[in-house]
């Protein structure tokens, strides 16, 4: 026993040297492409997000994180733009439809995204793809409008810029942005009185883009296209989910920390339970319920007074047990059975007052007696169990 309380003790020990190391180590880059708006990894919108006043002064930006028939049909918006950057967007034709409306409205949408679902795909006649293998130094994209310098070349590295749209309908699509090998990556679609804007690049608009001289130059020239929107709706849905869909657990494992302090305490408390039930199992053993020997006893005893056929004895004790249980219950002296004793019983128990008298004559008659017949003690228990019934007792 001493030594396995050791070996636990040391298991303990290094189980929090482990952690210390673990929270002070230093945290490998996590370059998951989230697009989120809280998140400060490099391929989160933490810094889009929150400079989208700075792009848009004087607009009113609201976050959704509904489908955008939800977000769109809800209110008639005018002047406004509904500006989405994630990995892939797959909206409904439900959602295509809002989408559509909202536009010919005269308001404008903007999609960052690198695949735009089959819905977009039908509708616009576009296909997205992407430039595999080893980013090339030379790679750069470029505006097409004269007014915007369509001489300067953006190179921007980690694959911002590896997405293009394969085909596009050029009776349709207006083309603002390409690559150095003349491959669109920003379009536009004219609808109604608003316009639909597609980049093919979300990560142009990534917290590490951002923090380039380039990457922010060219991010805020593609959010510029906008105008002077009075609101701006930003969304969440393709990147977080419908709102209500977050849990505990699932804040808990998105967080490195929390996460391995989840594993550990999970762990351990197997460990516990386990060792816990090696030490603990041990053999049941069968305990029978105590017996009731009340029956037993009964019958004994009455077997034992049948047989002496002392009625007297029995006679008395019944008696005593019955005036000791008035005592108790009524509160009145039962050592004189006088009128007093009547009058007392027959208000405090409600029983007539001529059959306790009669009751306890017999009681007084019985005590007077040197011998009781069977009639007699038969007669003594009627009264006492008739009164019993007529009180309630």
């Amino acid at each position: 026993m001493r030594s396995l309380k050791i070996y636990l003790i040391i298991a303990g020990l290094l189980l929090i040297g482990y952690t210390i190391l673990q929270f002070n180590q230093p945290k490998p880059t996590d370059w998951t492409a989230t697009y989120i708006d809280r998140h400060k990894k490099p391929f989160g919108t933490y810094i889009t997000y929150n400079r989208l006043h700075d792009i848009f002064p004087g607009s009113h930006v609201s976050t959704h994180r509904e489908t955008p028939f939800e977000v769109l049909t809800r209110t008639k918006y005018q002047r406004s733009a509904y500006v989405i950057v994630t990995g892939s967007i797959a909206p409904t034709n439900e959602d295509y439809n809002a989408m559509m409306a909202y536009v010919r409205r005269g308001n404008d949408i903007f999609i960052a995204a690198e695949s735009f679902g089959t819905v977009f795909q039908d509708s616009l006649n576009i296909t997205a793809a992407s430039i595999f293998g080893m980013a090339d130094p030379s790679e750069y994209i470029s505006f097409v409008n004269p007014e915007l310098d369509n001489e300067r070349q953006y190179h921007i590295d980690k694959g911002t810029i590896s997405n293009y749209f394969k085909n596009i309908d050029s009776t349709r699509a207006v083309l603002l942005g390409q690559n150095n090998k003349g491959e669109a990556n920003f379009i536009k679609y004219k609808a109604g009185k608003g316009n639909l804007y597609l980049l093919a690049n979300p990560k142009l608009l990534s917290n590490y883009s951002l923090l380039k001289t380039q990457g922010a130059q060219y991010s805020a020239t593609t959010l510029s296209y906008l105008g002077k929107p009075q609101i701006i709706l930003w969304d969440e849905f393709y990147t977080q989910g419908m709102a209500g869909t977050d849990s505990p657990m699932r804040f808990i494992l998105n967080n490195d920390a929390l996460r391995t302090a989840w594993y550990i305490a999970l762990f351990g408390l197997l460990f516990y339970v386990i060792y816990g039930v090696k030490r603990r199992q041990r053999a049941i053993p069968v305990i029978l319920p105590p017996a009731n020997a009340t029956v037993e006893f009964v019958t004994t005893v009455g077997q034992v007074y049948y047989e002496r056929r002392n009625n007297l004895d029995i006679a008395h004790k019944k008696s005593i047990y019955f005036l000791t249980s008035l005592r108790e219950k009524y509160n009145i002296k039962t050592n004189k059975l006088d009128p007093e004793f009547v009058e007392a019983l027959t208000k405090r128990s409600g029983v007539d007052a001529a059959y306790i008298r009669m009751m306890t004559d017999f009681i007084g008659f019985i005590f007077n007696q040197t011998d009781v017949s069977d009639a007699e003690l038969i007669e003594l228990n009627r009264l006492i169990e008739k009164f019993y019934t007529l009180s309630g007792h």
